[in-house]
């Protein structure tokens, strides 16, 4: 077998029937990157920057750059447009080892280990709305694991649909807070108790404040997992990643105004629930609970996104012969890659139960940045290695974007490699576990063809 391994048949491709419209797939886009970020990053940016205007320039940049790794993946979904997405794009730009590499840091913590963050950050917030014990947090994160994975056994259509419920509920969460900004008369801004912890930013602050930023853009590349799934993806992938982005950019912006309108900057720098105390301030105790209720119905359509896109990165693994092959059949009555789902539920489950995902994301997380980095990157590699491959849809400023958003990636992980080393060897050590596991799938491949 080749380094590149064979790329799927054309009957193979269509095992997975195109479900996903444009509502659903720009659903998918927006959903699975507005999480619980935007009510609390806004505070950890206000802590690195010294004035209104900067605040603003960080969130600007950060959704230019997301922007551009978005629009990267357009063109490469819109070109190759299968289940696996990031996967796919790796192994053909980078041939079979590094796509496993990151199929194994998917499966090892970051879908896996996000997805049971996500749990349990619902389980919490459930806890400020019913009576729970620690326990019952746990209960409720692992009972909307399992609710979420029955949904995308069940159809990518029903999961879809789901998605698109819950992505129009947090906008229109987010629009109520905006208008109660806007409307609510004689509002008392909050004081604050102390000075800006930075009143000056400085080239280092403002990075710090960029890299939260991204955090709160990230998600935006599983929609190309689900490549496989989008009816006429030549078009409707650019499309929906083109509209997905800029309702998130325009969102995270607005939103932020309405915060100032309650929080002056050095309130939102002394408040980590920033929604929910500007809230407070706008509407009273109930304007809290409103956001506890806003942040569940986030955190559930980030999770749906999670579990709908994670399993296609698993699936085309199986379809080169570098995953059990069970794993790349596809349910003969709901026509999803069911045993997929069901994989990745159950090691999420294993994770959320046990609480070691905390440790396990902060080693790995960096890792998925340095991927996506590749994987924007893939554009210009492709360009030249496949000159001949159809593009529906070539990305702007090529090659200026692709680079750009490639070169901030590489910038996080070597910041992440200066501020926590320990962290990120083990990381790394974590990640490189998944060679001899490929040359033993690839071992196994050859002698059963």
């Amino acid at each position: 077998m080749a380094d590149d391994l064979s790329l799927p048949t054309t009957a193979t491709l269509r095992t997975l029937p195109r479900a996903i419209g444009t509502l659903g797939s720009t659903a998918i886009v927006v959903g699975t990157i507005i999480g619980s970020g935007i009510f609390l990053v806004p505070h950890n940016v206000a802590r690195q920057v010294g004035s209104v205007e900067v605040l603003f320039a960080v969130w600007i940049l950060g959704g230019a750059l997301a922007f551009a790794g978005a629009l990267s993946l357009a063109e490469l979904g819109a070109s190759i447009p299968e289940a696996g997405g990031v996967y796919v794009f790796l192994r053909q730009a980078y041939g079979g080892l590094f796509a496993f590499l990151y199929g194994w840091a998917e499966l090892l913590v970051i879908t896996s280990g996000g997805i049971a963050a996500l749990a349990v950050a619902f389980g919490i917030y459930s806890a400020s709305l019913l009576p729970l014990s620690p326990l019952g947090e746990k209960l409720v994160a692992a009972s909307v694991i399992a609710v979420l994975t029955a949904v995308n056994v069940v159809g990518v259509r029903e999961s879809a649909i789901v998605q698109t419920i819950f992505t129009i509920a947090k906008l229109a969460g987010l629009a109520i807070i905006v208008g109660f900004a806007v409307f609510s008369p004689d509002v008392v801004p909050v004081a604050a108790t102390g000075p800006l912890p930075v009143p000056h930013t400085t080239l280092s602050s403002f990075g710090i404040a960029l890299v939260a930023v991204l955090w709160a853009y990230n998600g935006w590349h599983h929609f190309s997992l689900a490549a496989g799934e989008v009816k006429d993806p030549g078009r409707v992938i650019p499309l929906s990643y083109l509209l997905g982005m800029l309702v998130i950019v325009a969102a995270y912006l607005v939103a932020n105004l309405a915060y100032l309108r309650a929080l002056p900057l050095p309130a939102m720098a002394e408040h980590q629930r920033v929604a929910a105390s500007a809230m407070e301030a706008l509407a009273g105790p109930r304007g809290a609970s409103f956001v506890s209720v806003l942040i569940l119905c986030s955190v559930f359509g980030a999770l749906n996104g999670n579990v709908l896109a994670g399993p296609r990165v698993l699936f085309a693994m199986a379809r080169d012969g570098v995953f059990f092959s069970a794993v790349a059949r596809v349910h003969p009555r709901f026509k999803t890659p069911a045993a997929a789902v069901l994989v990745q539920g159950a090691w999420s489950l294993v994770l959320t139960m046990s609480g070691t995902y905390e440790q396990l994301f902060t080693y790995v997380i960096f890792a998925g940045m340095g991927f996506l980095g590749a994987a924007a990157l893939a554009v210009v590699v492709l360009r030249r290695k496949r000159p001949d491959l159809p593009r529906p849809y070539r990305v702007w400023g090529y090659p200026l974007l692709p680079i750009a958003f490639a070169l901030a990636s590489l910038l996080i992980v070597a910041s992440t490699l200066v501020s926590s080393p320990l962290e990120s060897f083990i990381g790394l050590g974590l990640v490189l576990t998944g060679v001899p596991v490929y040359l033993a799938w690839r071992r196994r491949s050859a002698r059963h063809p």
